[in-house]
């Protein structure tokens, strides 16, 4: 028979692991957003920034989760 104490049913790593799943959640819809809206950019944003259409292309069919 197993006794269980107050303190050893207690999740210590709960907010960390918490904490970071949100910011790892955080971190990949702003890459989403990034890769839509640069996406949506014309040619001469593009131009303006050094970027070509290929760079979009590849960039853009990333995944999410990918950097």
């Amino acid at each position: 028979m197993s006794t269980y104490t107050h303190e050893s049913m207690i999740n210590h790593h709960g907010p960390g692991i918490l904490s970071q799943l949100a910011e790892t959640i955080h971190v990949w819809r702003q890459r989403y957003q990034s890769r839509r809206e640069l996406a949506r950019w014309s040619e001469r944003e593009l131009h303006d920034i050094g970027i070509s259409w290929s760079d979009v292309a590849y960039e853009a069919e990333k995944p999410f989760w990918r950097a």
